[in-house]
């Protein structure tokens, strides 16, 4: 039975290279969001402008389904995951994971936080880590992201990038509330990278 490595923190903070770098296989949970018309998503009222959905907030996004994600593939080896599209904000179609026999894999996203005490109940976690860094790096490194990956319109980028930097500290704070430990990017490859070894 494989176990998973939740990996939560503030958009930017390093989340998707770290995964990249220890080559582990990768859920990513931020697939695991609702479509942009579901009547259910937040919203946030914004000085300036017109109130924009508040993607955010844990109520954008489907925990269950990404729990039920990682139980198959800590059991099976694999799960059909969905495949979402962030600039038309809706899932796009699907694809099956498959962990080709690894006895560890991550589960990343900015609300990994969320699950971690449901995985460890089911006895599925390894370990819950909360990646962050200084909040400018994160504004800056997100910002430049999501412009060249043309997630959102510029403005609504940079709106929502300032008010992502003034939470920052509530966002690790509630990580760890909820059972993560607090990390930077090259503490979590270190040790991640040392796990990896000992179960080799």
């Amino acid at each position: 039975m494989a176990q998973v490595i939740v990996v939560a923190g503030p958009s930017g903070s390093g989340k998707s290279r770290l995964a990249r770098r220890l080559g582990l296989p990768v859920l990513m949970l931020d697939d695991f969001y609702k479509d942009g018309d579901d009547p259910t998503l937040p919203c946030l009222e914004l000085a300036g402008g017109a109130p924009i959905v508040d993607w955010d907030d844990a109520g954008s996004w489907n925990a269950e389904d990404a729990v039920e994600a990682i139980a198959a593939l800590c059991s099976t080896g694999t799960a059909d995951v969905p495949v979402y599209d962030i600039s038309q904000s809706r899932r796009v179609g699907h694809q099956v994971l498959n962990l080709e026999g690894a006895g560890l894999f991550l589960a990343e996203g900015i609300f990994a936080q969320e699950i971690v005490a449901e995985c460890r109940s089911r006895g599925l976690l390894a370990d819950a880590i909360c990646v962050t860094q200084h909040p400018l790096v994160t504004f800056t490194r997100r910002l430049i992201r999501d412009l060249n990956e043309h997630r959102k319109p510029p403005l609504v980028l940079v709106r929502r990038g300032l008010h992502l930097a003034r939470l920052q500290g509530r966002v690790v704070s509630r990580a760890v509330s909820l059972g993560c430990r607090v990390v930077s990017p090259e503490t979590a490859y270190a040790e991640l990278s040392g796990m990896q070894q000992r179960l080799s």
